[in-house]
């Protein structure tokens, strides 16, 4: 079966849905996640009654007692994700009445804001069907907003109604989103970062280092817009800033050129700077359907998984 484009996904009302229906291809293309962690501690011994499994018999306390006795065990969640949602007015892009886009052309777009719901809402459903916890950090209506990273389905179910409650407005503060999620984590754990990164790209460059430099696995998913990889106008046409409401004249045709080079020089230089910063990194065209690109960085951070589970110096 193939993919569901953006634009078929983006327009199932039922959030929880179409991250079950993305997940749901994930696992039918053979796909195995590589959020690993999941494990059983043992506990304690009990004298064995009819009926327990056999292959918990203590064999050696056996052989030196002469007594059957079962081994107990309690299942541990020791992997926690907290998934980092970028939601500003930036996220809010492309605006179809803004852009002018043709009204038979209107159902094929998808704003970066919803692709980014459901990716996050379908990394939640992968994490969680893999008994690990998973958790929100965002900023709503000018506020940190979270949830805190726990497992099981009822703890799923609030979370992605969570997700999907959200809106893009306003600016993001994403240095203490990210700072506040890594906080949140108990343990080591996953910090999944969902933006563009248009906002303090310097500064929130070091405070992924940083959270990486204090032991945990930061991935950071840049999204954008096939209109933003190329300027889409050919004459004068008047650009508002999404944030600032800063609006500037421009001749679309004689700048062209130059912003597609510096396009092209940003992508370029996060990408360059996530690698060198221990960071993992996925760039995520909204136009690309969202099953498909989740496992093409599924499958990146699997085969990068040996690497990234080696120790890593932690600095105070």
């Amino acid at each position: 079966m193939s993919a569901l484009s953006p634009a078929v996904v983006a327009a199932i009302d039922d959030l929880e849905l179409a991250a079950r229906i993305v997940v749901e291809g994930l696992r039918t293309g053979g796909h195995r996640s590589p959020f690993h962690g999941y494990s059983t501690e043992f506990r304690q011994h009990r004298p064995y009654r009819v009926g327990d499994d056999l292959k918990y018999l203590d064999w050696k306390l056996f052989a030196r007692s002469d007594r059957l006795y079962t081994r107990q065990f309690r299942e541990t969640t020791n992997l926690s994700v907290m998934l980092a949602l970028d939601s500003s007015a930036s996220m809010d892009f492309p605006d179809s009445d803004k852009l002018q886009i043709p009204r038979d052309a209107r159902d094929d777009t998808v704003t970066k804001f919803r692709y980014g719901q459901i990716i996050a809402a379908a990394l939640a459903y992968l994490v969680s069907e893999q008994g690990h916890g998973v958790g929100l950090m965002t900023m709503d209506e000018g506020r940190l907003a979270y949830v805190a990273a726990r497992g099981g389905r009822p703890h799923l179910r609030s979370l992605i109604a969570r997700i999907d409650r959200l809106g893009a407005a306003g600016t993001w503060d994403s240095v203490r989103v990210i700072d506040r999620a890594a906080q949140l984590l108990e343990r080591r754990g996953i910090i999944v970062v969902i933006s563009d990164f248009y906002d303090a790209e310097e500064e929130t460059r070091r405070e992924m280092r940083r959270v990486t430099q204090r032991g945990h696995d930061v991935a950071m998913l840049q999204l954008i817009s096939p209109e933003e990889r190329v300027l889409p106008f050919g004459d004068h046409v008047e650009l508002e800033d999404a944030e600032s409401s800063e609006r500037r004249l421009v001749d679309g045709a004689s700048v062209a050129a130059a912003y597609r080079v510096a396009m092209d020089a940003f992508l370029e230089r996060c990408r360059g700077h996530a690698q060198r910063d221990g960071v993992d990194y996925a760039l995520m065209s909204t136009d690309m359907p969202p099953e498909v690109a989740l496992r093409q960085y599924l499958l990146r951070r699997s085969h990068a998984q040996p690497a990234r589970g080696a120790p890593r110096a932690v600095r105070s």
